[in-house]
């Protein structure tokens, strides 16, 4: 295998784990002990950095290597997993929650770097399989901390689980520092050759990112995309918990398997991806099967019954179907990010894909803070029904693009 997607397998792998962790694990433990849907709703909180990142992605490229920000960012990620294995959730919870938030700050630096390693490494022609890698080896990170280490919590408890991660950290740093295609230099020069000017005037930045060609659309629709399907791969899980499914069960169906259908669904997007330069066509067919398989598991909302077996099979398969045709659109949406970004001038191309990542994350995360709460208040069966028209937004964004807008 060709050693750029071996080493972006590793970096992008590792950058996986704490997203697992937090959406995977702390949601379902939380739950476990009793919290409400809107008070496990806010500690999305946590994910602040990666929202906040473009203020220090002008940093990470601008100034050192690539190589240096990736050991710094995962020495920090190696130090803040030491001190969250000598407290507990249970006792300690500020303080955990403190170090939970300084992980997602240093992965946020960490997937700066990492992007713009990808950006650098890629041709045109291996953005399909590149970004086949990024997804997959990010899923099974997050599948790593948030399924397999939830499933085997009750054997290893918290503190050895945060050790295994510090190992984890500790291994990759050594990689990185061995690596030869993370000898770069200080910075790229510009699309005319000449060497760019410091800057750190965020309108400056702003301007030349939304120059770009596409980014205004591509803009749209990252903040669009995910949205119902957020909701419902959030609040479903805490539906089968509130209707007999175990912590156990949730960890393996939930964290394992329907994440391998998820890592399935995104190695065939970069297979697909791979044979046509311009993904939209299957885009738009993807977001039409996504908005249909969620009108099933709205409709399994409504009707379900926790003595029935074939109800319990039904959800498990719900599950598995919309991980799948997720992974599938993930991918295909981050190919058009990368695509996108390639236009952008090489001295700002980190920056530029930290910026649409930001926002795809921002996209997430403001919904994600208080589905909750919206639980809450209107009940399974009524959320489900927003979470579907919420999904039906994004199919008319992409089925409205206008010429050249990707």
């Amino acid at each position: 295998m060709n050693s750029k997607y071996v080493l972006l397998g590793g970096l992008y792998f590792v950058q996986g784990m704490p997203y697992g962790l937090q959406s995977g694990l702390l949601p379902i433990y939380l739950r476990s002990v009793g919290l409400s849907f809107s008070k496990i709703s806010l500690a999305k909180i946590l994910y602040l950095p990666w929202i906040l990142k473009m203020l220090w992605a002008p940093l990470v490229d601008q100034y050192h290597t690539k190589q240096t920000w990736l050991a710094l960012s995962m020495s920090g990620l190696v130090l803040a997993c030491l001190a969250c294995a000598t407290m507990s959730p249970e006792t300690n919870f500020l303080p955990v929650a403190a170090m939970l938030l300084l992980m997602n700050f240093f992965a946020s630096v960490q997937d700066i770097a990492v992007d713009g390693v990808a950006i650098g490494l890629l041709w045109q022609d291996e953005i399909g399989y590149g970004n086949t890698i990024q997804v997959v080896a990010y899923k099974l990170g997050s599948m790593l901390a948030g399924g397999g280490l939830l499933t085997l919590m009750h054997l290893l408890g918290w503190g050895v689980l945060f050790l295994l991660l510090a190992i984890i950290y500790l291994l990759a740093i050594l990689y990185v520092w061995s690596a030869p295609e993370l000898q770069l230099t200080l910075g790229r020069p510009s699309q005319d050759g000449q060497p760019r000017t410091r800057t750190f005037n965020p309108w400056r930045i702003l301007q030349e990112l939304l120059h770009v060609p596409g980014t205004l659309w591509t803009t749209g629709f990252v903040l669009l995309y995910k949205l119902g399907e957020q909701g419902t791969t959030t609040m479903f899980p805490l539906f089968l918990l509130d209707h007999g499914f175990s912590t156990q069960q949730l960890g393996f169906w939930n964290g394992v398997v329907a994440m391998v259908f998820s890592i399935t669904g995104s190695s065939l997007g970069g297979q697909l991806m791979s044979k046509q330069r311009q993904p939209l066509s299957l885009l738009k067919a993807l977001l039409l099967l996504r908005f249909c398989s969620l009108n099933l598991q709205t409709f399994l909302v409504f009707i379900y019954d926790d003595g029935v077996s074939l109800f319990k099979g039904a959800a498990i398969l719900s599950i598995c179907v919309q991980h799948f045709i997720g992974g599938l659109i993930t991918t295909l949406a981050f190919s058009i990010m990368m695509q996108c970004t390639q236009r952008a001038d090489g001295s700002i191309q980190a920056t530029h894909y930290s910026f649409l990542a930001t926002l795809e994350v921002l996209g997430k995360l403001a919904f994600s803070s208080f589905v909750g709460s919206i639980v809450d208040w209107l009940g399974f069966a009524s959320s489900f029904c927003c979470f579907l028209f919420l999904s039906f937004t994004s199919v008319l964004y992409v089925l409205n693009v206008p010429p050249g807008g990707s």
